[in-house]
């Protein structure tokens, strides 16, 4: 504990009452027997009933928070006015902290505190004394209740909720202006002394700030601070409790505080003059440079809007904000020239749009540069003396006609000369050419209006010295009509005359179409070629005209067919006309005119089939489709069966021996070599004489040993066929032995020679000439190898 506190702590055990130190008395009146208290009550049996004064005189205890002393803290003594002192009365304290935190002597009533409080945590604590008779355990007095108070004293000092606060403050602002309000907290109790009340300074921020000692409400002490010199500040405030005065416990918080910005400051351009420079060929919309001026504002404080003010040329440039970066961006607003106008001079101005009406003092917040913009010479490409050409020529002109003229210059000084093109992807056909020089559109093959009416060409003019450079213009050719078709049926016609007709009956109409477009509209005349005796034409005057009949009743028996042509012409000049001819069939009507039959064979056939006749031809078609079917399953059928269905059935590689072969040069019919090295043999062959409908397993067999007989092959194969189930019945030894038919060599085979004793004696191979010479090597030399081993 400081000086200071042990001080004040003297100072205020000076100031407290004595009752710490003095004893409570249990007061009772002398008289024991009960004296009247306030008035007289009657009972129900009529007795006066007194009642009795309280034995007790009661104070408070105060007790002095955060004791030190190293024994209990002396807080009061009970003493009851029965007390003789003969040790017969014992003290009882119940309620708050009773037997812990306070203690009785049950003898003397001295209450003493076993440790230090803290009134922060409680401030005061009621409890309930009384005395008993030790030895009755009677109470003597009645239960009494009181209070000890704890004395606060100053050992909290003041806190602030924030260790760090925030504030910002506009630039510029007036002496007083409120900043930000701090407020500190103080634990002890504000009713008892100063020990909570806060006074509140300044430790570090000044003289820019200052802070109102009671309140802790932080202004501005300085006048016209600017943010552009210095934004950012720190303030440390204090608080100190006790008043303020020396021995008080204090705090601090740091507090920042920032200048927010006004718009105090004008815009400035960092130059008087720019230039700028831009190429004539510069395109409408094409920004060539930028001007900004600085503003030490920020946010909308610094925002700036350019315009052009003066200059010569303010009808050629524009200039437009660029609301990002606050530039203003100067671009073209009509196409330059450098050969008419190589320079020009802007006044531009740069002024706030948000002006606030406080500073007007520090303006005027604008201001103005000049720009001056050098157009550049570059070489422009030809210009033509229009943008567009419409020309119109007839359709009948003779080729290379000239229909028109285009015109182009070279814009540069230097004026060089020009080269006119077609583009041949606006004419495919290479209906139209270009004189290169002068620019003369000429025809090259013939124009027709009825297949194109319009030609859309886009021509080309080049510099001869810069190729390069081209300009393009559309061209559109107009086809002009000329009368050169002739007017023909509109439709074709199928015209029929009922053999009933009366003369001046209506059988058609016709109109007919031009492929021409008069200016003042088509108009079609009708007439017969020659006169007709059957037929007439009468002219409706509305480009259709009527086919009559001129005579009573027709006979398809006679004539079935008329063949009647029709002249058509136009008005036009020169006239066109053509004969299109219409043909008319005679058929056979009913009363109304309605068409049953034109064809004059229909006389000779039947009105229609009997149904003898239909049921005849049904017959047909359904046996018909069953010999199809039946075709189709025999077909199926003999898919099944063997493909070699003769007598010589020979299997393998074992050919019909009526069949003479190729001699020693046929290695084509079989490989003999195969008999004789079973090692080369496959696995499994499938059967060759009929199609197999289920692929078994195949079933690997022991190879031969090698240079073995050819009988022990065929005998070797045979048994394995003989217990393989899954082979067909076929394989058998009398189907192997078969010698075949008409053979004059008889038999060659050597299946049965495993029934003979002797060895066979192939040299009478060598006499059937050059043919059998390989095969009598092949068993002559295996019987001399036989017979050496």
């Amino acid at each position: 504990m400081t000086i200071q506190q042990v001080l004040l702590l003297l100072l205020l055990w000076m100031w407290l009452p004595p009752p710490c130190h003095s004893e409570m008395l249990f007061r009772r009146t002398p008289d024991l027997r009960p004296k009247s208290f306030g008035g007289r009550v009657s009972g129900n049996d009529g007795k006066a009933i007194h009642r009795q004064k309280r034995g007790w005189m009661w104070n408070q205890f105060f007790l002095l928070e955060e004791y030190t002393g190293s024994d209990y803290q002396y807080v009061g003594k009970l003493h009851s006015d029965q007390d003789k002192g003969d040790g017969s009365l014992k003290y009882i304290l119940s309620g708050d902290g009773a037997g812990t935190l306070f203690i009785i002597d049950e003898k003397t009533g001295d209450i003493h505190a076993t440790r230090r409080i803290d009134r922060e945590e409680k401030a005061f604590y009621t409890l309930r004394a009384q005395a008993i008779n030790r030895r009755t355990l009677r109470p003597v007095e009645p239960e009494s209740e009181f209070v000890i108070k704890i004395h606060d004293i100053n050992d909290n000092e003041p806190t602030f909720p924030e260790e760090i606060y925030t504030a910002s403050v506009p630039e510029m602002s007036v002496v007083g202006t409120s900043v930000v309000q701090v407020t500190a907290t103080d634990a002890d109790d504000p009713s008892y002394g100063n020990s909570a009340r806060i006074i509140y300074s300044i430790l570090q921020g000044q003289p820019y700030f200052s802070v109102e000692p009671e309140t802790g409400i932080i202004r501005t002490a300085l006048p016209n601070m600017n943010r552009e010199n210095r934004e950012q500040y720190q303030v440390v405030i204090q608080a100190k409790d006790m008043g303020g005065q020396m021995g008080g416990l204090s705090g601090t918080t740091t507090v920042n505080i920032t200048l927010t910005d006004v718009n105090d400051n004008p815009p400035r351009f960092p130059q008087s003059t720019v230039h700028l420079r831009v190429p004539e060929s510069s395109p409408v919309g094409t920004a060539i440079g930028s001007v900004k001026a600085t503003d030490a504002d920020t946010g909308k404080n610094a925002e700036v809007e350019y315009r052009i003010i003066d200059g010569d040329g303010t009808d050629m440039f524009d200039i437009v904000t660029q609301k990002d970066t606050q530039e203003g961006i100067i671009t073209v607003r009509k196409p330059l020239d450098y050969e008419t106008r190589r320079l020009y001079t802007l006044k531009v101005e740069a002024e706030n749009t948000h002006v606030d009406p406080r500073f007007y003092y520090l303006g005027p917040f604008k201001d103005t540069t000049i720009v001056k913009i050098s157009v550049e010479d570059v070489d422009e490409p030809p210009i033509f003396s229009r943008s567009s050409y419409l020309f119109e020529v007839h359709e009948d002109i003779e080729l290379g006609t000239i229909i028109g003229t285009v015109m182009a210059r070279d814009p540069d000084s230097a004026s060089s000369p020009i080269r006119f093109s077609l583009d041949r992807h606006t004419d495919l056909d290479r209906i139209f050419n270009i004189h290169s020089g002068n620019g003369s559109i000429y025809t090259s093959k013939p124009l027709d209006r009825e297949i194109s009416q319009w030609h859309n060409l886009s021509v080309i003019a080049s510099e001869i010295n810069n190729p390069k450079d081209t300009t393009r213009v559309p061209v559109y050719v107009r086809i002009l009509d000329v009368n050169d078709n002739a007017p023909q049926f509109a439709v074709f016609y199928d015209t029929f005359v009922c053999e009933n007709a009366r003369a001046g009956q209506l059988i058609q109409t016709i109109s007919a179409v031009d492929k021409d477009d008069p200016l003042g509209g088509q108009k079609f005349f009708f007439s017969l070629a020659a006169v007709n005796p059957n037929f007439t034409v009468q002219d409706n005057e509305d480009n259709t005209a009527r086919i009559l009949t001129r005579r009573n009743g027709f006979s398809r028996h006679e004539i079935s067919t008329y063949l009647l042509p029709v002249v058509i012409s136009d008005n036009d000049y020169p006239i066109q006309s053509s004969t299109g001819t219409l043909t008319i069939r005679v058929c056979a009507c009913d009363s109304r005119g309605n068409m049953q039959s034109c064809n004059a064979e229909a006389l000779l056939l039947p009105a229609g089939l009997s149904t003898g006749a239909l049921v005849a031809i049904l017959l047909c078609i359904i046996i018909l489709l069953v010999i199809v079917v039946l075709f189709a399953a025999l077909k199926r059928q003999r898919k099944k069966e063997p493909l070699i269905l003769s007598k010589e059935d020979i299997r393998d590689n074992i050919v019909s021996y009526n069949d003479e072969g190729g001699g020693e040069e046929d290695t084509q019919a079989f490989d003999i070599g195969t008999l004789r090295n079973p090692a080369a043999i496959e696995d499994k062959k499938l059967r060759r004489d009929i199609i197999p409908e289920t692929l078994f397993v195949p079933r690997r067999t022991p190879s031969a040993p090698d240079n073995t007989d050819v009988r022990d092959f065929i005998n070797q194969r045979l048994k394995e066929h003989d217990t393989d189930p899954s082979a067909p019945p076929y394989d058998s030894l009398a189907t192997y032995a078969y010698e075949g038919n008409d053979s004059i060599a008889e038999s060659l085979s050597s299946l049965e020679s495993g029934t003979t004793e002797g060895d066979q004696n192939y040299d009478y191979l060598r006499e059937w000439g050059p043919r059998f010479n390989k095969l009598a090597e092949m068993y002559g030399g295996g019987e001399s190898d036989k017979d050496t081993s």
